[in-house]
């Protein structure tokens, strides 16, 4: 999808704003929230359902991670863990009877701390306690300081099929002053092995807005992220928030882009990705045209979850693990962020559930709409009328108009009678759009988000 470019524009809206991985975001999530309620929404749910399991472990500490997250050098801590996930499962396979698991992501903290050992562990206890669809697909995030080519090839014998490594940036002085040293040869190595393997896709993350990040060096890293193809990447803007995160304040303000850096490192990244053929999946994505994320958006079934931009499980997703958080049926949950916290509610037999939240109806209608818009920058307002019952859509949602206003007069999005229109120009401030029908966010207040580039 096309993107233009205006300085003006994104320096007007640099405001905070939702990431929007789900409506009502984790924000709105109230405490008390009642077991039943989720016990209801699984079931209730559809027949395939996706997992999220969540390995908080690391063995070092990067400095401008916000990720939940423990630090530690001793694997055994990783038994402890696998013990209470196993307990997790048993209480969810009691719920979920025949339904079956369509997608496993594994995410962290650093999914590949886990020994070999312990990823065999981990995928019998899955299989013991879930049924598995025949071509269920599994990912995995990879630091790949922790990944030996031994252990990428045993992620594949336990059969998984997507990888994603994490490449931040190539530059070592950014890779030193937030203390992750990784050499270009060592992603290359993995990268190869990976295709080798017969992996069905590889994707790299990389990170925008660290330190000492310049458009001359940041290109050298578009250069070599490139060279090695990847099907996907996925481009972050790095949040400095040293208060809320105290292994940034390792990091010295002024090493930090300024504002107009920031956003020259966003524009090559999004020029020389396009450039290269790679379509430009929501905000912060790049997918080749041969890629399912891609094909997804092509064909307008692309969705969007805690995980970010998806093919499956919007409202179908269960967080195993510390901090995770599960949408089902329209029902909203979160587990303690804490480990002791989370461990003491299984030891309890109790799910470990923290916070929650059940959609109402006017919730579901505007995560349906805020989703289209995320996913595919237009929404047909006679389709979603008769989907959801609206007599007159611009009635309805007649306290975003005012919102829209100031976005329509600077051509970031057109609205009629028959449809909206994220232009070309909004697509990169979509969540401001999205944030017009946000009816949590209170007199425009945008606290606790982050910048929406």
């Amino acid at each position: 999808m096309q993107v233009l470019w205006s300085t003006e524009l994104i320096q007007k809206y640099s405001v905070n704003g939702p990431r929007y991985t789900s409506y009502p975001t984790a924000l709105s999530l109230s405490a008390d929230f009642p077991a039943s309620a989720v016990q209801a929404a699984l079931a209730g749910s559809a027949n395939e359902l996706c997992l999220y399991l969540h390995i908080p472990f690391c063995q070092q500490l990067c400095y401008y991670c916000g990720c939940n997250k423990i630090v530690t050098r001793h694997s055994e801590k990783a038994d402890l863990y696998l013990h209470s996930l196993a307990t997790e499962m048993a209480l969810y396979q009691r719920l979920l009877h025949d339904k079956t698991i369509a997608q496993l992501h594994l995410g962290g903290g650093t999914p590949t701390f886990l020994t070999e050992e312990q990823l065999s562990s981990l995928m019998q206890l899955l299989r013991q306690h879930f049924v598995f669809k025949a071509d269920a697909e599994l990912s995995i995030e990879i630091d790949p300081r922790s990944c030996s080519l031994e252990k990428l090839a045993h992620l594949r014998q336990l059969g998984f099929s997507r990888v994603s490594f994490g490449v931040q940036d190539f530059d070592e002085q950014v890779q030193i002053t937030i203390n992750r040293v990784q050499s270009e040869d060592l992603v290359r190595a993995l990268v190869v092995e990976a295709r080798r393997l017969g992996f069905d896709s590889v994707n790299l993350d990389l990170v925008y807005g660290l330190p000492y990040q310049q458009p001359a060096s940041f290109l050298q890293t578009l250069h070599s992220v490139l060279q090695l193809d990847p099907d996907r990447v996925s481009l972050f803007s790095y949040a400095h928030l040293p208060t809320r995160f105290a292994a940034q304040r390792k990091i010295p303000t002024q090493s930090l882009p300024q504002a107009e850096d920031k956003l020259a490192l966003l524009q090559l990244a999004i020029t020389h990705f396009s450039d290269a053929g790679y379509q430009c999946i929501g905000m912060d994505h790049f997918a080749k045209a041969t890629d399912s994320l891609a094909i997804a958006q092509q064909q307008g079934k692309l969705q969007r979850n805690f995980q970010g931009y998806t093919t499956a499980g919007q409202d179908a997703l269960i967080g195993l693990g510390v901090s995770s958080i599960s949408q089902v049926n329209g029902v909203i949950w979160q587990n303690p962020k804490e480990l002791r916290d989370y461990q003491q509610l299984l030891a309890g037999g109790q799910l470990p559930l923290e916070r929650g939240l059940s959609l109402s109806q006017d919730d579901k209608i505007r995560a349906a709409l805020i989703s289209q818009l995320m996913c595919h920058f237009e929404l047909d307002i006679a389709a979603f009328c008769l989907r959801y019952a609206l007599q007159d859509f611009w009635s309805y949602f007649a306290d975003a108009l005012p919102k829209l206003d100031p976005l329509i007069a600077d051509g970031l999005v057109v609205c009629s009678d028959s449809q909206i229109q994220v232009t070309p120009l909004g697509r990169l401030l979509v969540r401001l759009v999205c944030a017009s029908f946000d009816r949590y966010l209170q007199n425009n207040s945008h606290q606790g988000y982050s910048k929406v580039i």
